[in-house]
C-alpha cells in the first residue's frame, strides 16, 4: 500500500479525458466546514453556560424536536433514558455520567447546551452537527428526563392524573 501510484495535486493527468488530476465536486457536495443547512460555521453565539432559562419560549414541538434529536445524536452514548448505559458503552465505549447524577441535576441548562457546542472530557463537539436552537431543544429534552426520574402522582395536574393511572381511574 505504501508504492501505490499517485499525482500531484493540479498535474496532468493521462487517465482522464480532460488531462486533469482533479476531478469536478459531485453535484450536492456541501463543502467541509458547512453545516448540513449549508450554512457556514460561525463562530458560537454568545451564551451563559450558567444560565437556567432557554433563549425562546418551550413548548411540546421544542420538546420534541429534542427528544428527537437527542435519540438521534445524543443516544448512542447516553442511552434513551440517560442513564449513560448507551449501545456503545455496552460495546466497550467509556460511560458517561448519568444524567440522573446529582451533580448533572445542579447543573444549569446551560452547561448541558456549553457541552454539546465546545465537547467536555470524552464527548467531542457537535456544534457541526447539530444546530444551535436544536442544542437548547436537546438541553430541555435532557431535563426533562431528569424531572421524569424522580416525579411524583402530586406533580401531575389532578385533571391529567386519569390518564397515568393502570385502567384510567385517578387514586
Amino acid at each position: 500500500m505504501g508504492h501505490q501510484p499517485h499525482v500531484r495535486p493540479l498535474a496532468p493527468s493521462s487517465v482522464f479525458a480532460d488531462r486533469q488530476s482533479a476531478r469536478p465536486l459531485v453535484p450536492g457536495t456541501v463543502v467541509s466546514g458547512y453545516t448540513r443547512t449549508n450554512h457556514r460555521l460561525d463562530p458560537v453565539p454568545p451564551f451563559d453556560p450558567n444560565s437556567d432559562s432557554l433563549p425562546f419560549t418551550l413548548n411540546r414541538d421544542i420538546l420534541q424536536r429534542g427528544r428527537e434529536r437527542f435519540n438521534i445524536y445524543c443516544s448512542e452514548c447516553h442511552g434513551l433514558t440517560g442513564d449513560g448505559n448507551g449501545i456503545v458503552v455496552q460495546r466497550g465505549f467509556s460511560r458517561p455520567p448519568s444524567y440522573y447524577d446529582p451533580r448533572l441535576r445542579q447543573a444549569p441548562l446551560g452547561h448541558f447546551y456549553d457541552v454539546m457546542t465546545n465537547g467536555y472530557g470524552a464527548m467531542a463537539s457537535y456544534a457541526s452537527q447539530v444546530e444551535p436552537q436544536d442544542r437548547w431543544a436537546i438541553a430541555a429534552y435532557v431535563r426533562t428526563l431528569q424531572a421524569s426520574r424522580n416525579g411524583t402522582i402530586a406533580d401531575v395536574p389532578p385533571d391529567k392524573r386519569s390518564e397515568l393511572q393502570p385502567g384510567g381511574a385517578a387514586k
